[in-house]
C-alpha cells in the first residue's frame, strides 16, 4: 500500500510537468500552518509525530494561565491593553526548552494583531512589551523568529477610512503615527531577539494585490495603512534581520507560472509602495502559501476521493514544486479540514498521497 501511494505521488509530479525535483536550493523549507496549529505543550508531548511529518517546522501558539487561574493566549491577546510578564510564559518556555526538535526546528511563534482595539495614538506600551516577550520566547525556544499574522481578525486596524472615521485623525498624522508604531514594533522584537526572522502572512504584496496592481488607490483597500507600518519596521530592522513576505494570495494558485510572476512582483512591483525600497529588498525573503483544502467550506474536501478536490494530487504537486522553485526559503502549507497531526496520534482526513507528494518534492 505504501509503495502504491509513493508511486501515485511520483506520478502526480510527472504529470505536473514542473521543474525537475532537486532543482531548488537545499536550504528551502516546508512549514505547516493550519487549524491543527499546536501549542507548546502539544509540541513537547508529540514531537515524534511532528518529526515524522514531511515538514521542516510549523507555526505554533502560546497559551498560559494567570495566577488568577484565567487562561490567556499570547497569540490572540498580544495586541491590546493587557501587559504580560516574562513569568507568565514560564510554562511555555519550559516546554520549548525541554523539546528535542531535531530536524523539526523551523518553528515560528504566531503573533496576531488582535484584539487590535487601540487607536494608533493611544499608548502602545503594553503591545511593545508583549512583542518583546514573544520574540525572546522564540529565541529561547530555538526558533528562527515569529510568524506575524497581519490579518485583522477583530478590528480593522489597517483600514484608513475606518480609522479616520472612528478616531478623526488627519491623513498625514495617521500615516506618520502608523509608521512610528511599525518602527517601535520592530525595535521591540529585536530587543527580544536580535536579528530574528519576521515571517509575515503577507506584507506589501497584499495592498498591491487588493489595488489590482495600482488600478485603484492603495489607500482605498482594506490594508491601506499596512505599507506605512511596514515602512516603520524596515526603518528599525537591523542588518541581520529577515522579513519574509509569505504571500498568502498564492493560496489557490494552480498555474505554476504564477509563482515566478509573483516572486517578481514581490521584488519589483511593490517598490512603489516602499519608503526605502533598497533597504527593504536587502532584508526581504520571498515566500508562498498554499491552501491544501482550498475553500473547503464551499468546495468540499474529499478525503476518500482526492481527485475530486480543488487541489488534486497532481495539481498540488505542481503548485508546491513551483512554489519551492521560486521561494527564497519558505513555503507554507495551510489546511483546515485535513490534520497533519492529532492528539490521538496520526493524521485525520488527510489522504496519504498528499503526504507523499510533499516528501517527493523535498527529495
Amino acid at each position: 500500500m505504501r509503495s502504491a501511494v509513493r508511486a501515485a505521488a511520483l506520478a502526480a509530479l510527472a504529470i505536473a510537468g514542473t521543474c525537475a525535483i532537486g532543482a531548488r536550493s537545499p536550504g528551502k523549507k516546508l512549514i505547516e500552518f493550519g487549524w491543527d496549529e499546536p501549542d507548546t505543550r502539544f509540541m513537547r508531548d508529540h514531537i515524534a509525530q511532528l518529526q515524522a511529518s514531511p515538514f521542516d517546522g510549523c507555526v505554533f501558539h502560546v497559551n498560559f494561565r494567570l495566577p488568577s487561574g484565567t487562561v490567556r493566549s499570547l497569540t490572540w491577546d498580544i495586541w491590546g491593553h493587557a501587559r504580560y510578564k516574562a513569568s507568565d510564559l514560564d510554562s511555555a518556555r519550559a516546554d520549548l526548552v525541554a523539546t528535542k526538535f531535531g530536524r523539526f526546528r523551523e518553528n515560528f511563534l504566531r503573533v496576531n494583531v488582535t484584539p487590535g482595539d487601540l487607536d494608533w495614538f493611544e499608548d502602545h506600551g503594553a503591545v511593545m512589551n508583549n512583542l518583546e516577550l514573544a520574540a525572546r520566547l522564540a529565541k529561547q525556544g530555538g526558533c528562527p523568529g515569529i510568524l506575524f499574522d497581519t490579518e485583522p481578525y477583530k478590528h480593522e486596524i489597517w483600514n484608513f477610512h475606518t480609522q479616520t472615521k472612528t478616531y478623526h485623525h488627519s491623513s498625514d498624522s495617521l500615516y506618520a503615527q502608523v509608521r512610528k508604531r511599525g518602527s517601535e514594533a520592530m525595535a521591540a522584537l529585536e530587543r527580544g531577539y536580535p536579528g530574528l526572522t519576521v515571517f509575515l502572512t503577507f506584507g506589501y504584496s497584499e495592498p498591491l494585490t487588493e489595488s489590482a496592481g495600482y488600478q485603484k488607490p492603495v489607500i482605498d483597500t482594506r490594508y491601506g495603512l499596512l505599507p506605512s507600518f511596514l515602512d516603520g519596521m524596515v526603518d528599525a530592522a537591523s542588518d541581520s534581520s529577515v522579513i519574509v513576505d509569505g504571500y498568502e494570495s498564492s493560496y489557490a494558485y494552480h498555474d505554476p507560472a504564477m509563482f515566478a510572476a509573483k516572486a517578481d512582483t514581490m521584488r519589483r512591483a511593490v517598490r512603489r509602495l516602499v519608503a526605502q525600497p533598497d533597504r527593504y529588498m536587502s532584508r526581504l525573503s520571498v515566500g508562498f502559501g498554499i491552501w491544501l483544502d482550498f475553500n473547503s467550506d464551499h468546495l468540499g474536501w474529499h478525503a476518500d476521493h482526492p481527485d475530486s478536490n480543488y487541489f488534486t494530487p497532481s495539481a498540488f504537486a505542481a503548485s508546491v514544486q513551483a512554489a519551492m522553485d521560486h521561494t527564497d526559503r519558505y513555503v507554507w502549507i495551510y489546511s483546515q479540514q485535513p490534520r497533519w497531526w492529532t492528539a490521538a496520534g496520526g493524521t485525520q482526513k488527510l489522504p496519504a498521497v498528499y503526504d507523499s507528494v510533499l516528501r517527493a518534492v523535498r527529495r
